[in-house]
């Protein structure tokens, strides 16, 4: 970590939007996961399509494809990116009564879409909560984390 510094401040500490003007097009791409956590019960009123508002999995999973479109627009110094592809996957656990989420988002350009995938995540698991939260308030969403990513100037990633 010595020598390094962060990319979004300048030499007098004030934030700042990365210039990437310079970098090359490359290919890049980005996996995050995370965890919501329920009772039993809304676990199984998820999977049998139970719910008044509709099928949770399938209004979250496209809510996460939306959402990591329009990161620049909610992480102040995210670069506004042509997206060229967003998988969201949902897997239900019977035995954690929970839903792992994973999205792999890729682009072909100058900067990384960790955010968008770790975007991705998140709201997909909040789109969850709110479409169960009328039988569930206490679910739990967490271990929200990047786990593996390619392409750009520092290379590939893969979490342990």
């Amino acid at each position: 970590m010595a020598g390094k510094k962060l990319t979004h401040l300048d030499d007098k500490g004030a934030a700042r939007m990365v210039d990437v003007s310079e970098k090359p097009v490359t290919s890049r791409s980005a996996t995050a996961k995370g965890r919501i956590t329920m009772k039993a019960a809304t676990l199984k009123l998820i999977l049998d399509d139970g719910l008044k508002k509709g099928n949770a999995l399938e209004v979250a999973r496209l809510a996460g494809i939306m959402a990591a479109k329009k990161t620049s627009g909610l992480i102040p110094l995210c670069h506004p990116l042509a997206i060229s592809r967003v998988e969201v996957e949902l897997r239900p656990d019977k035995k954690s009564n929970s839903v792992e989420v994973e999205a792999t988002v890729k682009v072909s350009g100058q900067t990384g879409v960790e955010m968008e995938a770790l975007t991705a995540v998140s709201v997909t698991c909040l789109t969850l909560y709110d479409m169960a939260k009328a039988v569930d308030r206490g679910m739990k969403i967490g271990d929200i984390r990047l786990t593996r990513k390619s392409g750009g100037k520092s290379g590939d990633y893969e979490a342990r």
